[in-house]
């Protein structure tokens, strides 16, 4: 048992000194750890949240110290088989506090973080899409500031974590994208853009990693409730002389199940990805935009 916890398994709980913090077992005593993009707020967040509470010890990266700090105060710690039947240990999870569109540091950023921390099973690519606009309207800077922060900043993330991955025979990468990769949005120029450039290295590292029993899937959120979509709908109704609420609707009509999805539904796909149950799909593009998507 662990020092502090109470044996139970789900809803144990851990003595710190200070307060009471839940105690999620690892699923068959085998503790796998996720590092995850974007997990100060949003979609990032909820997946943090969601993988914790199935019981894998989450590197939460982003670029607030103290939302990320919240973040892991807040999250379970994992329980794992000790050095002798009667002992158990508790994981915590790790705050990594970095912005992964500076990809100039992000390289020696990464490997003192894979010093502390080890491996991952999990790696989940998340972060922030650019500002809206039309294509013909962006500066070329912002092409090259969306492709760094995406496509550039996951190539760096693989080339750390995919080895040990390899090493252990076994492995789960989901991106986290937009339904634009299959019908562009009106206004997303730049992300439209992006988020197609990046399907297609998924799907392209999906086949080179699938002999190494490595998966590689995307999750491709619908409108949903984030600050992003705040910010986007702001951009919108400016632009277009209306109320931000106006636009909101717009897009829910657009919608056939009527509402905005929320973050925790994306966290959902992505766990179901990262799991176990998912061993033989890759190169896969799930949808969860409430039928948004007029095709196939």
């Amino acid at each position: 048992m662990a020092k502090g916890a109470d044996k139970g398994g789900l809803g144990a709980v851990a003595d710190t000194g200070e307060m009471s913090v839940p105690v999620i077992p690892a699923p068959g005593g085998i503790l796998r750890t996720a590092f995850v993009g974007g997990a100060s707020k949003g979609i990032g967040r909820a997946v943090a949240r969601h993988l914790a509470s199935r019981g894998v010890r989450v590197i939460a990266c982003g670029r607030s110290a103290g939302e990320l700090k919240s973040l892991v105060d807040e999250l379970p710690l994992i329980e794992v088989p000790g050095p002798s039947p009667k002992e158990t240990i508790l994981k915590a999870h790790k705050a990594f506090v970095c912005d992964l569109s500076k990809t100039e540091t992000l390289e020696s950023e990464l490997k003192k973080l894979v010093l502390d921390t080890g491996a991952v099973d999990i790696l989940v690519l998340n972060s922030g899409g650019p500002k809206g606009g039309s294509v013909l309207d962006a500066d070329v800077d912002e092409f090259r500031k969306a492709i760094e922060g995406h496509l550039v900043s996951s190539q760096i993330l693989a080339k750390m974590y995919v080895p040990g991955m390899k090493h252990r025979g076994q492995g789960r990468i989901v991106s986290i994208l937009s339904t634009s990769v299959r019908q562009p949005i009106a206004g997303l120029g730049v992300s439209n853009s992006t988020r197609w450039a990046m399907a297609a290295w998924c799907k392209t590292m999906a086949g080179e990693l699938a002999p190494f029993g490595i998966t590689v899937n995307m999750v491709l959120p619908g409108f949903t409730r984030t600050t992003r979509l705040d910010e986007l709908s702001e951009a919108q109704a400016t632009k277009r002389g209306i109320k931000k609420e106006e636009v909101v609707e717009e897009w829910i009509k657009s919608t056939p199940m009527g509402r905005l999805g929320e973050p925790e539904e994306i966290a959902s796909a992505v766990a179901f990805f990262a799991s176990p149950a998912a061993s033989f799909i890759t190169g896969q593009a799930l949808a969860v935009d409430g039928g948004r998507l007029g095709s196939v």
